[in-house]
């Protein structure tokens, strides 16, 4: 038993008062009375025992009256020793996309929010935190609206990431009871196992939909079979056996295509969309589902495709680079070094040295800037040059040749691992048929190579940016020329220097889009759409603009690049598909966690925990039972 107001018992020792007055009433002189008095004398003696039978009861009554009121005063109660305990509680509500699920017609979100607004104490001290948003030191009462109006997230917190910040949010405190309650549906995505911490009262309380079922669209993409930019194929998946799905594309508010995505009875399916050949598209692929609504469409865009500048700076005039560089994809021009005209090169996107003798200091440092500011330079060495002249442009790159090698050398290595040859080959290639180079250079370099001769000395390498060849490509001296090799590596590297844009971009990745704009000078440029507006990471160079996106946007759709009035590409941002697939933890057999069956029932054994069976009642009503027992005792006993 434990006492509200414990001090109040100290009254106890009043009841030692009564006790002395009654004993000092017990000590009266004796009288001794006459003979003829005796018979009188016992009929007195009677009396007087009956009166003191009666002041004993009456003694005892009062004293215990007395003690029962003292004890209610002091408010008496039963409790758990936790109650006395200082407590923490934080909660941790996930709002993630797993949690648009339904359960009936309501989803689990909007469920977990309403428990919580309705069960949990409204004016006790919490702490709650979602995958976006921390409401630090307050109370239900005050953050009710905030949690009706809470939105999706497209973060999801790995359980390890909640645990380590539900313990930076805690105090330091050793002797308090810290309680974390994780409210979600304990979606399966990276992690490998649950950790809960055993310094903490772990809550999980997992919230299950009516029906596991969701239709998601993946990806698009070009389609390979076709190898143009008026095919797409559109990826789906589903989290149950289906037979087909209907699938609508718009471009702007145009419907293009309306067909069906054939199942088959499995979980996957591919459709192959024919897009308009005009120039522009802002495209939406829309689904129907009553899963999870998040990804339930799509955006794409397809721009008009900007043409790569390329600028062939000649010592032996070769043919071979403007049947690479077409005109549909390239604004190709060469010059000789003697009638080079130095202001082309600031507005170019890929320079070519092609076998220059030597190098004048004015083009090496001109070059220097030109990658500064992000160009790319392809070197193409002559059989006859100086190589400490070469070395005055290639050690800005890590490159320094040594001699030349008069030894042929047979091409036998590929890195099939390096971006330009990604989407090169379907396999590696083991048996192609060998180029063959009569001459080479050899060098030092931190460069990674391409391609390699069969003794692993580099015969390209490099890195975005800028790329060597060791050899001379005119035909005495190599047949790369002749090599399938040689379009795909140009080509590639031509179409690097300007990074095309893509179909779409994924939110939440580090996503680089370069803008081909000149004379904007110190204007920046924007992402809108009907309702938001962002200022992207930008890098400005020379004759473009680089847009980094990592924090924005924060919604999907299609936005617009623009500069004040002038509009320039755009965009198609989508949310990741990671928690379309609907699969979850089971928590029956985990350790360290209390796994309540609803929030209900939480905050229900959490209150039952905390409170106290109060006494003082009780004792109230002896305190009256004594009285009426002192009264009967007053009035019946003689």
């Amino acid at each position: 038993m434990h006492f509200k107001h414990p001090e109040i018992l100290w009254g106890l020792f009043l009841l030692l008062i009564p006790i002395l007055i009654h004993l000092l009433q017990l000590r009266r002189f004796k009288k001794t009375a006459f003979t003829n008095v005796k018979m009188l004398q016992q009929v007195v003696a009677e009396s007087q025992k009956s009166r003191s039978l009666k002041k004993w009861l009456l003694l005892f009554t009062r004293m215990l009256l007395f003690t029962a009121l003292i004890i209610a005063f002091a408010q008496p109660f039963f409790a758990k020793n936790t109650v006395f305990k200082n407590k923490e509680t934080i909660i941790y509500l996930d709002n993630s996309f797993s949690m648009q699920a339904k359960k009936g017609n309501t989803s689990l979100l909007e469920v977990a929010v309403q428990e919580i607004v309705k069960k949990a104490p409204k004016n006790a001290p919490i702490t709650l935190f979602t995958n976006n948003n921390t409401f630090s030191n307050t109370t239900i009462a005050a953050i009710q609206n905030d949690l009706l109006s809470l939105n999706f997230s497209q973060n999801q917190l790995p359980l390890e990431a909640i645990t380590l910040k539900a313990t930076s949010l805690f105090s330091t405190a050793s002797n308090s009871i810290k309680n974390l309650i994780v409210i979600s549906d304990f979606q399966k995505n990276n992690e490998t196992s649950l950790k809960p911490s055993k310094e903490l009262n772990n809550y999980y309380i997992q919230l299950a939909p009516s029906k596991v079922e969701n239709i998601a669209i993946d990806s698009i993409f070009y389609s390979p079979e076709s190898n143009e930019t008026t095919t797409i194929k559109i990826k789906l998946s589903a989290s149950q056996d289906l037979e087909n799905q209907p699938i609508s594309v718009y471009n702007g508010d145009q419907l293009i295509a309306k067909t069906a995505a054939e199942f088959n009875n499995t979980k996957s399916a591919s459709v192959t969309i024919s897009l308009p050949e005009n120039d522009l598209i802002l495209g939406k692929i829309q689904l129907e589902d009553t899963g999870l609504n998040y990804d339930n469409q799509f955006f794409f865009s397809r721009n008009k495709k900007e043409k790569v500048r390329i600028l062939e700076i000649y010592g032996v005039e070769t043919g071979y680079l403007e049947r690479i560089y077409t005109a549909e994809e390239f604004e190709y021009q060469k010059n000789s070094i003697a009638q080079l005209n130095y202001s082309l090169i600031e507005s170019q996107h890929t320079i070519i040295l092609n076998e220059l003798e030597a190098l004048p200091e004015a083009l090496v440092q001109a070059l220097h800037l030109f990658t500064q500011q992000g160009g790319t330079l392809i070197v193409i060495p002559n059989d006859d040059i100086t190589i400490a002249n070469y070395n005055t442009l290639l050690n800005n790159f890590g490159v320094r040749l040594n001699q030349k090698i008069t030894t042929s050398q047979e091409i036998t290595h590929i890195n099939f691992d390096h971006p330009i040859y990604s989407n090169v080959f379907d396999q590696k290639v083991n048996n192609f048929q060998y180029p063959e180079v009569k001459t080479y250079y050899s060098l030092d370099a931190k460069q990674s190579p391409l391609l390699s001769y069969a003794s692993n000395e580099p015969f390209l390498l490099g890195k975005r940016g800028f790329y060597f060849f060791t050899s001379p490509l005119s035909s005495e001296l190599s047949n790369f020329k002749n090599s399938p090799l040689i379009v795909p590596t140009l080509y590639n590297m031509g179409v690097e220097s300007l990074k095309q844009q893509e179909l779409y971009y994924t939110i939440g990745k580090n996503n680089s889009v370069t803008i081909a704009v000149e004379g904007i000078n110190d204007d920046v440029l924007k992402i809108s759409n009907a309702t938001n507006e962002y200022i992207p990471q930008q890098q400005s160079l020379n004759n473009k603009i680089v847009l980094n996106f990592n924090e924005v946007p924060s919604e999907d759709g299609l936005f617009t690049v623009k500069n004040k009035e002038t509009n320039f590409k755009h965009l198609g941002f989508n949310y990741p598909r990671t928690e379309s697939n609907l699969t979850y933890w089971n928590l029956e057999n985990s350790k360290d966690i209390y796994t309540p069956t609803s929030i209900s029932d939480l905050f229900d054994t959490l209150e039952k925990d905390d409170s106290k069976n109060e006494l003082w009642k009780w004792f109230v009503i002896l305190a009256l039972l004594f009285g009426l027992i002192e009264i009967g005792i007053q009035k019946y006993l003689k």
